[in-house]
């Protein structure tokens, strides 16, 4: 839950710490847990524990079509239970943020021989192909229709008909993807002989449109599908088709089916039923429906609800011969594991404490254990534990604390073994392999041994801190001072913020005090700050993540604020005269609120892809953290850095890209007459047709960061005085 909050990568200033953190997953396991499968020179290889030994499965010569010449380049794939077959992923194009079409080929390894599978499609149009549980068949969406064949590629059959552009079968509208994480949207049943799948419908969802005014002499418009604050989602339903004759029947889940959601669903092992959640429209209330294929009745088994927001459940783990599942909850005021009966009468808690679960990463049914992410001590970092899968166990941390700093692990199915990452702030990111029954590493991408001794070297090390504030709010932060630093001087302070629900900021990885935008700000003689406010995504319990909730733009504001204020008034070698603040996306929101609410503390401030009016960004999201607008816009108001932006007094550049699909230049229009009307001067500068991320087209990265670093240096001067 916490874990899915981190990964909204299009939030390019955490793109280092989100790639670090990511580095010890996907690993493609072999079933039985002690191999995996690995890309390596264009072929598919084979690799057995602990010993490391090789064998290639796939070559590039079975690759490599009839009639062609070069091997297909794998993107990814994925074996056939029995090892027999593997379906092969290639020629790969983005749809929204990820690369999610392209082409699949079946290699059936027992003849030699490699198919183009849905060949009568589109090139590039293929999604989410899937082998049937029974390795015979091949599902796939192509245009917004699913469809099926035999894995020599014959007998192609389309199970819907009715996809269009807007009708979507077995994947998902713009703001399903970026707000849910939801892309591939069909399950083949246990028995392959149905498969479940949503269809979301956008008919009735407004364009937004871009401008591209560059690539040709005629302006045109790019449009997207975007429900905006307010406006109703997309209707949501899901249905079961039967390979043999394409008829769906839809299953009957209670509720409007544009005003809830449906964010997960799964088929329960060995049976004909479907599990889903059901979230309403304010997303306070969640449901799990056990739903019969057959008959498309929906039994809701658990139900929770909350003052604030509850999230979009992982994928439900299974036990006791499938009597059993998972939930991850936070309704104790602790993010933790439950167990509940498939007829929702029993309840268990797993995990118990005063600490959250961060990440479940693997649950050992054998052994009675689960491991997970957790921190109880420290919310800047991450580090594995378990405990007793039925209960009664208790804590038991299992990364050894000689190394502290944030971790990850991914775990073989059987518990046997696991790859290990480790960074923190002083250490880059290293991976080892472990034997994961005694603990013990056996081969190493690097030395935790060399790196550890490499911190005891490091001169100007990032500083850990806490700060209350007048309100009585301990936040969490790090500092890098300038090299050389003397603490007789007096030094510019800069900043980095995000303070929203999507991610922190202050955490024990590699990124804290770097800054990717300014080369080396310890060597130009700045001081580099970032803390967390109340609503950030850390392990500090749901009363303190969840005070946000109706409050982004006020009480973060006001918590991030009161920091800095502290902190210049502590030390004197900060220069009260020269402080600045930046952020990107929600981080971009919070710098304008900061700048335009205390202008009295900031000086200087770079807000990038800032939501300037929160009624302009996407239902899902700030409906989440917001409430709905309905009856009141008010919390909406009062949290818009646009109903500030009168009061600006200090140096302001402003950064967008106009191709922004998910925070639209719309923004940085209404700001900037908000802005002329009250008489503001300030610096502008516009990315023709970028997106969010602000890094596509020659060059582009590099005059980011020239333009960052120049009016940085021009209006908060680095340096001592």
């Amino acid at each position: 839950m916490i874990k899915r909050l981190l990964l909204r990568l299009s939030i390019a200033c955490i793109a280092l710490c989100a790639l670090i953190d990511a580095k010890a997953q996907s690993i493609n396991w072999a079933k039985d847990g002690n191999s995996y499968y690995q890309i390596v020179g264009g072929e598919i290889v084979s690799i057995t524990l602990p010993k490391n030994d090789r064998k290639t499965v796939i070559s590039r010569g079975l690759l490599t079509p009839a009639g062609k010449d070069d091997a297909i380049a794998v993107k990814s794939f994925q074996l056939s239970d029995d090892g027999t077959k593997a379906l092969i992923y290639t020629n790969s194009k983005k749809v929204w943020r990820y690369e999610t079409r392209g082409d699949y080929w079946l290699a059936d390894l027992a003849s030699n021989k490699i198919t183009q599978i849905g060949r009568d499609r589109p090139a590039s149009s293929l999604m989410f192909a899937k082998l049937s549980p029974d390795g015979n068949k091949v599902a796939y969406v192509s245009k917004h229709n699913l469809y099926v064949e035999n894995i020599d590629g014959t007998a192609a059959k389309a199970l819907t008909t009715d996809g269009t552009e807007r009708m979507i079968n077995g994947t998902f509208d713009w703001v399903y993807e970026e707000e849910f994480d939801c892309r591939d949207g069909f399950r083949w049943s246990p028995d392959g002989k149905s498969i479940a799948y949503w269809q979301i419908d956008a008919t009735k969802i407004k364009n937004f449109l871009m401008i591209n005014n560059t690539d040709s002499i005629y302006p045109y418009t790019i449009p997207v599908e975007y429900p905006k604050v307010g406006e109703n989602p997309s209707a949501c339903k899901v249905g079961v088709v039967d390979i043999a004759t394409a008829k769906t029947n839809w299953l009957a889940v209670p509720g409007d089916n544009i005003q809830h959601y449906i964010p997960r669903m799964q088929w329960v092992p060995n049976s004909n039923d479907i599990i889903l959640q059901q979230l309403n429209r304010e997303q306070n209330e969640s449901k799990v429906f056990i739903c019969n294929a057959g008959t498309g009745s929906a039994k809701a088994v658990y139900t929770e609800k909350a003052k604030a927001w509850i999230d979009a459940q992982d994928e439900w783990k299974w036990l006791n011969d499938n009597k059993e599942f998972t939930i991850v909850s936070d309704k104790d005021g602790w993010n933790h594991l439950y167990r509940i009966s498939l007829d929702g009468k029993k309840e268990t808690l797993v995990t118990k404490g005063s600490y959250d679960v961060i990440d479940v990463k693997l649950i050992d049914v054998k052994n009675n254990m689960v491991y997970f992410l957790a921190s109880p001590t420290n919310a800047t970092q991450k580090y594995l534990f378990k405990t007793k899968l039925d209960g009664k166990g208790k804590l038991e941390q299992v990364t050894p604390s000689v190394l502290p700093g944030t971790h990850n692990y991914d775990i073989s199915p059987n518990a046997a073994f696991a790859r290990h990452s480790y960074n923190s702030s002083l250490v880059m990111a290293i991976t080892e392999w472990m034997n994961f029954t005694t603990g013990n590493p056996f081969t190493m991408d690097g030395s935790i041994t060399t790196q550890l001794a490499k911190q005891a070297l490091t001169k100007n090390k990032v500083e850990f801190f806490k700060v209350t504030t007048e309100d009585g709010i301990e936040m969490d932060g790090w500092m890098k001072k300038p090299d050389n630093f003397n603490p007789d001087k007096k030094y510019p302070v800069v900043f980095y913020v995000y303070g929203e629900p999507a991610s922190a900021t202050a955490s024990d990885t590699y990124g804290a005090g770097r800054n990717f935008l300014y080369t080396d700000m310890a060597k130009d003689g700045y001081i580099y700050i970032s803390m967390d406010n109340r609503g950030a995504p850390v392990p500090k319990g749901s009363a303190w993540r969840k005070s946000i909730y109706k409050n982004i733009g006020v009480i973060n504001i006001r918590d991030q604020a009161m920091a800095a204020k502290k902190l210049l008034a502590t030390y004197a070698y900060m220069d009260k005269d020269r402080v600045a603040v930046w952020g990107w996306s929600g981080g971009g929101s919070s710098t304008l609120n900061l700048m335009f609410q205390y202008p009295e503390i900031y000086k200087t401030g770079i807000a990038i892809a800032a939501v300037g009016n929160q009624l302009t960004y996407d239902n899902i999201y700030q409906e989440r953290y917001m409430g709905t607008p309905f009856p009141s816009k008010e919390a909406y108001i009062k949290g818009s850095p646009i109903t500030y932006a009168k009061n600006l007094k200090g140096n302001l550049l402003y950064i967008h890209g106009t191709g922004d699909d998910n925070v639209h230049y719309q923004n940085a229009e209404m700001l900037i007459n908000e802005l002329i009307k009250n008489g503001k001067v300030f610096q502008l500068m516009s990315y023709p047709n970028r997106t969010h991320s602000i890094s596509e087209g020659e060059g582009t990265g590099k005059h980011l960061s020239l333009t960052y670093t120049k009016f940085l240096k021009e209006n908060c001067p680095p340096g001592a005085r």
